[in-house]
This record gives C-alpha cells, sequence and structure tokens, in this order.
C-alpha cells in the first residue's frame, strides 16, 4: 500500500514509523521534515500528505507533529479526508471501523515505538464497517465535503 507521512520534526518517532511501514511491506511518501528540502511546518506538510490520499497518490496517510493536534485539523480540511488524533490501538481500530478513516494522526510527544507498533497493528487489522447506520455517517461526513462554502 502507498502511504504518504509526513512530520513537522525529525522526530526518531517519526523515523520509526517510517521504517515501520516499510518493514510492513508499504511505499512509503515522505513530506515536512522527513523528506530533504521539503517545508516542515504542520499544517503544509499535514496537507501535502492528506492531499496525496484525496487525489488517490495514496491509500492512506499517517499525519505527525508534537500533539497530534495540528495535523489532524490540517489534514480534515482536505475535502475527502478522514483523519483521526489516536493515541491508543482501540481508538486507532474504532476510528478506522466506524469513521473508515483514511488518515492517521499521531502525537510526537506522546507516541513511543511500542504504542506505535500497537496502533499501526490496530490501525491496519480493522476493516471499514458495513453496516448500514455507520454506512450513512461516513456518507454524510463526505456530502459535507461537497457542499459550497
Amino acid at each position: 500500500m502507498r502511504i504518504s507521512v509526513s512530520s513537522d520534526m525529525d522526530e526518531p518517532v517519526a523515523r520509526l514509523l517510517v521504517a515501520e511501514l516499510r518493514e510492513r511491506g508499504h511505499e512509503v511518501r515522505a513530506h515536512g521534515a522527513l523528506r530533504a528540502g521539503a517545508d516542515p511546518q504542520w499544517a503544509v506538510c499535514s496537507e501535502a500528505a492528506a492531499r496525496e490520499v484525496a487525489e488517490g497518490a495514496a491509500e492512506q496517510a499517517v499525519v505527525c507533529c508534537w500533539t497530534g493536534t495540528g495535523a489532524s485539523i490540517a489534514a480534515n480540511k482536505v475535502p475527502g479526508v478522514r483523519a483521526a488524533l489516536c493515541a491508543d490501538a482501540a481508538t486507532a481500530e474504532g476510528a478506522r471501523r466506524w469513521n473508515d478513516a483514511n488518515v492517521l494522526a499521531l502525537s510526537l510527544r506522546l507516541t513511543s515505538e511500542p504504542l506505535l507498533k500497537e496502533i499501526l497493528d490496530a490501525w491496519f487489522a480493522a476493516a471499514p464497517s458495513q453496516d448500514e447506520e455507520d454506512r450513512r455517517n461516513v456518507a454524510h461526513v463526505e456530502a459535507l465535503d461537497a457542499r459550497p462554502r
């Protein structure tokens, strides 16, 4: 799977994220502080990674900043993106299952190596729910993207 990854800082957990995704067999497209010469501002690099998902250049993205909040806000401004800030495996599993999240947002401050692996395990193991109510909710969110601003 092609996965866009962004981080506003070249932190050990961001480097570990890229290595872990590659070890799991994914093609990683790096943005921000993870790519030489790229703009590392959280709003800019998170948008770039999210835009690749919205445009089909990547199937999913993982966006990172110190708290994860700014990265998730910026990613969610891109129509077609459903970014979820996940600090644990249960939240990551639920975000994929019930919200059909296509962008994972992580905190560089709070995410340890073992926690990162647990979150990624849960994220990739979960599939979007086919429950009618869940699909209606996701469709409603998608319709919000289509509304004029």
